[in-house]
C-alpha cells in the first residue's frame, strides 16, 4: 500500500487510474476491517504523487462527514498547506455523494475518478451531475467505472455479510424468546 508522498507506478493516464483505484481499494479494506462501508480514496497529483489517502470513518470517529473522499481530501489539504487542490485527481471506490462531491468541488479537484457506481445517493453520474453542473463556480471532471466490478463485488460481498450476520442475530433472538420458562422444582 502506498503512503502519501509516495508516487503511482504508472505514467500513463489510463494505467494511473487504474493504479491509483488499486490504491484506493487497498483504502476500503481498511475500513472493511473496522465493520465500515469499504469505500476508500485516494488523492492524487498532476505528477502521480500521492497527497492524501482516506477510507470510510463515520462509525470509528462518530462523524457524519468522515466518508473516505472527504477523509482523504482533509489530509491532502493539510499535506499541501491549502485547502485548494487545483490539478488533483480524486480515486474513489464508490461514485461520492452530495456532500463528498461539494467538498471536491469546493478543494477545485481537477478530476473525479470512481469505481462502482451508486444508484441511490451518486452525485456525479446516478442521480445527479454535480460536477458538470454550469452554474458553479468550478466543474471537475469525471470518469466512471474504472475497476467497476472489483469495487461492486467488494460493497456487495460487505452488505451480503452484514444481512447474514442481522439474520443470524434475529434468529438467535427468537430461539432466546421462544424458550418456555420453567416451573421450579416443588419443594418436599
Amino acid at each position: 500500500m502506498l503512503e502519501p508522498g509516495q508516487i503511482l507506478p504508472e505514467a500513463e493516464t489510463g494505467m494511473r487510474d487504474e493504479s491509483g483505484m488499486w490504491q484506493a481499494l487497498l483504502q476500503a479494506e481498511r475500513a472493511r476491517e473496522l465493520d465500515e462501508v469499504p469505500v476508500g480514496a485516494v488523492v492524487v497529483d498532476a505528477q502521480g504523487l500521492i497527497l492524501g489517502v482516506g477510507y470510510n470513518r463515520t462509525i470509528t470517529d462518530h462523524d457524519p462527514t468522515a466518508h473516505a473522499e472527504v477523509v482523504a481530501v482533509r489530509e491532502a489539504a493539510r499535506r499541501v498547506g491549502n485547502y485548494r487542490l487545483p490539478g488533483a485527481t480524486l480515486y474513489v471506490t464508490l461514485e461520492p455523494c452530495t456532500m463528498c462531491v461539494g467538498a471536491i468541488l469546493h478543494a477545485r479537484l481537477a478530476r473525479i475518478v470512481y469505481g462502482a457506481a451508486d444508484p441511490k445517493t451518486g452525485a456525479c453520474d446516478s442521480v445527479l451531475h454535480i460536477p458538470a453542473y454550469e452554474n458553479l463556480n468550478h466543474q471537475t471532471c469525471v470518469t466512471g467505472g474504472v475497476l467497476a466490478e472489483v469495487c461492486s463485488e467488494r460493497l456487495r460481498l460487505f452488505f451480503r455479510q452484514r444481512r447474514e450476520q442481522a439474520r443470524e442475530a434475529a434468529l438467535r433472538r427468537r430461539a432466546c424468546v421462544s424458550i418456555e420458562p420453567q416451573e421450579p422444582p416443588a419443594d418436599k
